[in-house]
């Protein structure tokens, strides 16, 4: 972290001092939870829906923490008053320090890249900084911090000598994107897609439109924005920012003369992975072999291929970082191999009825019958596509009756917001034992357990909520599979 005391945190967060801070005591890194406190460092004591950080401010001293971030006054168990910075608003505090830091940071000539979109903003934004770490100290998130917190926890890992930041821009609401972009000030913005995820907290798709716009307008003429061409309300979004524009998509044609990057001979390998020519917008062509399972994942490798090459990486340092390279985050397309030959493919940290559509359409791809005729049998795990408003019920409907029509051979539904699905599914046509819905999680552990087996393929997908990911962490670790099906699949 970059360094900070005491007296500046009060200063920067407008913040009073309780007795026992000392006003010269320096920081060397901040975390929300009390778990993962460090010695030196300063604890955010947050409010949140489940639990308030205030509760477990001695735990956090006891590991280390030499200050805190509260909202109130406390004291430890002695009735001393425990070191704090006593604000009105922790996070709207962490979001202050977090903007001083990077003032600091963009002073000392580093970048600030941010990505945002209904879908793949996690892989996007690890693949790029996969690319930019060629060149300098690179910080990206951990996961998918990407809100009003992790934005800054993102922030407050960057150092002195970082180069490049990679802020990932998640929103539920118009005005979220601007906050942040308020706290960074990005000078590269890229937006991926326009979907339907969070459609009910937002309001609707053209709410959506507009927060994730919000990137590409705070950007000044001496910015760049990366935008998909490929999805029109993206696409349009070059009309509402001053920045340099670059697009990118699959055989993409320029749109007002803007330069772009595109993928052409686009084709998808046997273990599912897509190859293809990228075109750079000085015309040059590579081939480019991703580790990424999924030909929507395209997309996100053009984004990030995109933004490194705005900021002034070679394509052939873009390519060679991006050939081959897998997922870095966990529960993205994540595939395990089991060894009873059960291949198992976790996608379940989120999901949102475009991404779910693309993770059927990947599962279908890699049941197709091989050279010798004989193809894998496919499950879906499907769990419920949450925050989707009144659209829930028809977009659950719709995947159900996707999975028929792509001929998953067997389809598990898990959660009654989910039971559309299932519903559907038996009215397009599967019934008997092709189409399974079950309550719980546990049972759809059970259902597993006894009819997985060997060449078996199995995608777990479904909001983040739902847990489905920890199932497919526990069947991809499962020693043993069931005896081999009945029928053999040609």
């Amino acid at each position: 972290m970059i360094e900070l005391n005491t007296a500046q945190i009060a200063e920067i967060t407008g913040g009073r001092l309780s007795a026992s801070a000392a006003a010269e005591t320096r920081i060397l890194g901040v975390d929300t939870d009390s778990r993962e406190i460090q010695p030196g460092w300063l604890f955010v004591a947050k409010p949140g829906e489940f639990s308030d950080g205030h509760h477990f401010l001695d735990a956090a001293f006891a590991a280390g923490a030499v200050l805190a971030l509260t909202e109130r006054t406390t004291r430890d168990a002695d009735g001393k008053e425990h070191p704090a910075v006593i604000v009105d608003d922790a996070v709207e505090a962490m979001g202050a320090i977090a903007a001083h830091l990077v003032a600091r940071l963009k002073a000392r000539g580093a970048r600030v890249v941010g990505i945002t979109g209904s879908a793949g903003k996690t892989t996007t934004k690890d693949l790029l900084a996969s690319i930019l770490e060629t060149t300098g100290e690179t910080v990206a998130p951990i996961g998918s911090y990407n809100g009003e917190v992790g934005v800054p926890l993102t922030v407050f890992r960057a150092t002195e000598d970082t180069r490049n930041l990679v802020i990932e821009m998640g929103a539920t609401g118009v005005g979220h994107i601007t906050y942040l972009t308020d706290m960074v000030h990005p000078d590269t913005g890229v937006v991926l897609c326009v979907g339907s995820a969070h459609a009910g907290e937002f309001g609707g798709v053209e709410n959506i439109e507009q927060a994730k716009g919000e990137l590409v307008e705070a950007l000044g003429a001496d910015g760049t924005a990366i935008i998909n061409l490929d999805d029109a309300r993206v696409a349009r979004m070059r009309e509402r920012t001053a920045a340099k524009v670059i697009g990118f998509g699959i055989d993409a044609e320029s749109v007002d003369g803007i330069d772009i990057v595109t993928a052409r001979n686009v084709e998808v390998t046997a273990a599912g992975q897509p190859a293809f020519d990228i075109v750079f917008p000085d015309g040059r062509a590579f081939p480019l072999a991703s580790g990424l399972i999924g030909r929507h994942h395209v997309y996100n490798v053009l984004a990030a291929a995109a933004a490194a090459y705005a900021i002034g990486v070679d394509a052939e340092t873009i390519v060679a970082q991006l050939a081959g390279r897998g997922p870095r985050s966990r529960w993205r397309m994540e595939r395990t191999e089991r060894a009873d030959g059960v291949s198992v493919i976790n996608d379940a940290y989120n999901a949102n009825p475009e991404s779910m559509r693309a993770a059927l359409q990947t599962l279908a791809e890699l049941g197709v019958p091989d050279d010798t005729g004989t193809a894998r049998r496919t499950w879906a795990v499907i769990g419920p596509m949450l925050e989707l408003g009144e659209d829930s019920v028809l977009e659950h409907d719709i995947l159900g009756r996707q999975a028929v029509r792509l001929n998953i051979k067997k389809l598990v539904v898990v959660g009654s917001e989910a039971k559309p699905a299932y519903n559907s599914a038996v009215l397009e046509g599967s019934w008997g034992d092709e189409a399974h819905y079950v309550e719980t999680v546990e049972e759809a552990e059970v259902l597993l357990a006894e009819q997985l087996a060997s060449g078996d393929i199995v995608l777990f997908k479904s909001s983040n909520s739902a847990g489905l990911r920890h199932l497919g962490d526990r069947i991809a670790q499962s020693a043993t599979a069931a005896t081999a099906p009945e029928e053999t699949i040609r």
